[in-house]
């Protein structure tokens, strides 16, 4: 998903009032039909290889149809493919069906989906959600720092509704991922201004943009059903309005009034009270999400042996079970792995994975074996975006650890989401962060490789571990999931042993509908099935 996809991440961003949305009530004239759902401001334009976190996400997952998309479930079906045929896992043959064609008229031709991976591809276009291609044979000359191509020799349009895909070796995941968005088709008119095409984008999916500039930024978006889309995703609403909040807190007083139709996340001031407050309307599901604290390398104190040892201690010296019962009461769970417990072949016995248990003594031992290589000064700041709902457990994590180390610790918030994942991306951050991934496509290999690929766009913790990349290497060429389940738990002692990052807990999502919505299903990554929203 993205960070959240994040994959992704839970955020909300600016500006809209229950004043406002009272003003744009989806009951009343031109907006009869249309479903008002809780968004924030995307970090970037609405291209879908270069949206990595969860509110570009939700829009361009919308806009935009691939060869396959996934149900509720997470199960895969063909979208815009007729037919996706290997004999190997290695070499593919993909026909795609006829009549598709994109808002603006133009047909969805095999050239559409080649170009655009082409474009997602190249490193000169710095696409966030590129590590996707890593796979596809001219991946790495397409990558250098000096591309010696412009497009990946692995890719061939044979007519307008074949193309092939050669892969470096087998993969186990690469089919399933065909729905993910790095994946989508775009028009010619994406290429001449990508920057442009992302502020008025033209898809084929199951909704399109309700008029030029329907995106106000830090306000909303307004997507209209469209009626050419051709899949199985078929909207049961005539519209979707995502509306950009400054806090959860007014999202659920507008949700209780019934100015907003549905909302994902339900604040921490509501968790105990949301059941009750909304009957039968509320939601409650365990998804593919995870939550953790990350801190780059070249931050003073984190780098090397010592920071390993760091941030070791600092999981050792957080009570998770304390926080997700007394801030979240009981809708996260603490973490035992770096994926989800609800993807299939999730283990809770990854060697190494006592590092998450709450051990202070056992903490404070190894933060003193971490100043004899050299000496803690400073303060150890957790940054988070203050229009996620995420002060109370960021506070409460910064208290464990001050309490536990007896060092100065505390939360730092950032204005937004977006303001966050750039200084992430950027490398400017300085501190650690919380972040988190939401699922894209239902695997540990997707957590795995968006965030802990040495050269994944989306690896927001820059690990670099030539032998953690062969490992996953090993999993995708894996010639059953059985044994792909193996080298996955491999993989995962070595994040482990270095302590690549610190994974806090998974979800629980907590969500509800007003009582203008006769159904609202939440899918198995916490999003709502969007497009069956009824009213």
């Amino acid at each position: 998903m993205r960070f959240t996809r994040a994959g992704a991440l839970f955020a909300a961003a600016l500006m809209a009032t229950s004043l406002g949305l009272a003003a744009c009530s989806s009951d009343d004239g031109a907006d009869a039909g249309i479903v008002t759902v809780n968004a924030g401001e995307p970090q970037n334009s609405l291209v879908p290889t270069n949206t990595n976190e969860n509110m570009g996400g939700r829009v361009v997952d919308r806009l935009f149809a691939g060869l396959k998309y996934y149900d509720a479930n997470g199960k895969a079906h063909n979208e815009v493919a007729e037919s996706i045929e290997s004999a190997d896992r290695k070499n593919y043959k993909i026909t795609i069906k006829p009549g598709w064609k994109f808002s603006d008229g133009s047909p969805v031709t095999s050239k559409s989906f080649v170009d655009a991976w082409n474009f997602g591809a190249l490193a000169t276009n710095a696409q966030l959600q590129n590590y996707v291609f890593a796979a596809i044979v001219g991946f790495d000359e397409v990558q250098a720092e000096k591309p010696v191509a412009q497009t990946m020799s692995g890719l061939k349009v044979v007519d307008d509704r074949t193309f092939t895909v050669a892969l470096k070796q087998p993969s186990i995941d690469f089919e399933l991922g065909l729905g993910f968005h790095p994946f989508f088709p775009l028009p010619e008119a994406a290429f001449t201004d990508p920057k442009a095409f992302g502020e008025n984008p033209i898809g084929n999916g199951p909704y399109k943009f309700a008029r030029q500039g329907a995106w106000e930024h830090n306000v909303k978006i307004d997507l209209v059903a469209n009626p050419d889309y051709k899949g199985g995703r078929v909207p049961k609403n005539k519209g979707l309005r995502f509306v950009m909040y400054q806090s959860f807190d007014t999202a659920y007083q507008d949700l209780l009034a019934g100015n907003l139709d549905a909302l994902d996340v339900i604040p921490d001031s509501a968790m105990t009270t949301f059941e009750k407050d909304l009957g039968e309307r509320a939601i409650k599901k365990p998804i593919a999400y995870k939550a953790a604290l990350g801190i780059q390398p070249s931050v003073p104190h984190f780098g090397g042996a010592e920071g390993v040892l760091r941030r070791r201690a600092i999981s050792m010296a957080i009570n998770r079970e304390q926080i997700c019962q007394n801030i979240f009461n009981g809708t996260r769970i603490p973490s035992l792995d770096f994926t989800a417990r609800t993807l299939p072949g999730y283990s809770d016995t990854v060697p190494g994975n006592e590092s998450l248990k709450y051990k202070p003594e056992e903490a404070k031992k190894l933060w003193a074996e971490a100043d004899a290589i050299s000496p803690w000064s400073g303060r150890y700041e957790i940054a988070y975006n203050s229009d996620g709902g995420h002060q109370a457990w960021v506070e409460a994590t910064a208290n464990s650890i001050k309490n536990t180390l007896g060092i100065d610790a505390i939360g730092t918030p950032y204005p937004t989401f977006k303001s966050i994942r750039d200084a992430i991306v950027g490398k400017t951050i300085g501190k650690a962060f919380r972040h988190g991934w939401q699922g894209d496509y239902p695997t540990m290999l997707q957590f795995l490789t968006s965030q802990y690929y040495s050269f994944s766009g989306t690896n927001s913790v820059k690990y670099d571990s030539k032998e953690f990349d062969g490992l996953l290497n090993a999993a995708l060429a894996a010639s059953s999931e059985e044994e792909s389940n193996k080298i996955v738990a491999q993989a995962q002692a070595l994040l482990f042993k270095d302590m690549a990052d610190i994974p806090m807990f998974d979800y629980v999502a907590a969500a509800g509908r007003s009582d203008k919505v006769k159904k609202a299903e939440l899918t198995w990554n916490g999003l709502f099935s969007f497009e069956g929203i009824e009213k």
